[in-house]
């Protein structure tokens, strides 16, 4: 087949929506599709397969917040958007944007079978505003997103039921589902690594994820902060984002020995084997690959009840799940872990047995299930 993947959100992969697009890439690229790439990642340009759109400017200020956030936004170009599909057998768009809907426009059009993903929450717009409470608006996004775009496309691939039951429930619709977790690549599992010789007396706490307030890096930073063992506990802050200067200064001044840095994928890997524990605490996640990740290693996993995250689906048991945004029942944990190391080493154990459920590869099989049945219904109602 000839499958165009549309992604208003390209570049380094950074983040989840750009992890999942290359992931889906490079899996349909090696079950021998011909994959075209329809971006604004201006590095791609030179690159076969790829057709690069210009990049959307908002003005300098809101370019430079943008830019901090870790995306560009794509500015569609209308030739250039129907030579990507000119000719294709499907398309998948990862998110509902401005490059997506004009896809979708010429993918009508012209009778194309045409899937997207939904790799978003409301929440992850309205944080920003500290709106994320409120309903009304969270709904309304929802809501603006379906009439603009979900409710024309042939199937909606949702990475975790959490996330399609939110949407669903929101626009008070049943949707043309496929529920198909992204997965965690082969090479992220559990293998020897030994800690750094600065660390070897040292308990290391592991959290990962962009620095932002949905992500809930402050109530980690405190909880250890709390702990009668803040003394001999690194925690790790990897990733990148807008609340750096902010959580550095909160870090300092509790007195928590933590580390902020940007690791590769592959190193990170390395932090995740020695890390004694993995804590994630976002108040909001759609899936949370990074969490699962850690899964994928045997790492003890600590994850918010958070009504609005879908990493608690991971915790194995109760014993590892904390009250969301709660200081004290978060440092509980934390030293209950601590505490406990050979219970620990059974919980470990049950959390990488867990992990075979999200390997990536039969999850980029279902991905690809989910476009020839889609491809197959389509040519069924032209009939």
């Amino acid at each position: 087949m000839i499958i165009t993947v549309v992604s208003d959100v390209l570049g380094e992969e950074n983040n989840g929506t750009t992890i999942a697009a290359m992931n889906l890439i490079r899996f349909l690229k090696e079950r021998g599709h011909t994959v075209r790439v329809l971006c604004s990642d201006q590095d791609r340009k030179d690159e076969e397969g790829y057709f690069v759109v210009p990049n959307r400017s908002l003005g300098k200020f809101l370019d430079k917040y943008v830019k901090k956030v870790g995306v560009t936004l794509s500015k569609p170009q209308e030739d250039i958007v129907r030579a990507a599909l000119d000719g294709v057998d499907h398309v998948h768009s990862i998110l509902p944007f401005a490059l997506g809907k004009m896809a979708l426009k010429v993918a009508k059009e012209t009778g194309i079978p045409f899937t997207a993903g939904f790799h978003m929450q409301a929440q992850n717009f309205t944080s920003y505003f500290k709106m994320n409470n409120s309903r009304l608006l969270n709904k309304a996004i929802y809501k603006y997103i379906y009439k603009g775009f979900y409710k024309d496309v042939d199937g909606i691939h949702y990475p975790t039921e959490f996330i399609k039951n939110v949407f669903e429930r929101n626009i008070k619709r049943e949707t043309n589902g496929y529920v198909i977790s992204n997965g965690v690549h082969a090479y992220v599992q559990r293998r020897e690594c030994e800690k750094p010789e600065a660390l070897k007396d040292k308990t290391v706490i592991l959290s990962t994820g962009r620095y932002a307030r949905e992500k809930s890096q402050d109530v980690l930073i405190k909880a250890v902060a709390k702990s009668k063992y803040k003394n001999s506990i690194r925690l790790i802050l990897a990733g990148l984002g807008l609340k750096e200067k902010k959580y550095k200064k909160l870090a300092k001044k509790l007195g928590v020995d933590a580390e902020f840095a940007f690791y590769s994928r592959t190193e990170i890997i390395d932090v995740l084997n020695y890390a004694d524990l993995y804590v994630h605490p976002a108040e909001f996640e759609l899936e949370g690959i990074s969490c699962l990740e850690a899964v994928a290693c045997g790492k003890l996993t600590i994850v918010s009840d958070s009504k609005q995250s879908a990493t608690k689906e991971f915790a194995v048991d109760e014993k590892c799940i904390f009250k969301n945004r709660n200081v004290k029942s978060l440092t509980a944990l934390i030293e209950y872990w601590i505490e406990n190391p050979a219970e620990r080493a059974l919980y470990e154990e049950k959390y990488l047995r867990s992990a075979k459920t999200y390997a990536q590869d039969e999850c980029m099989r279902r991905m690809e299930e989910m476009i020839f049945e889609i491809g197959a219904k389509k040519k069924q109602i032209k009939k």
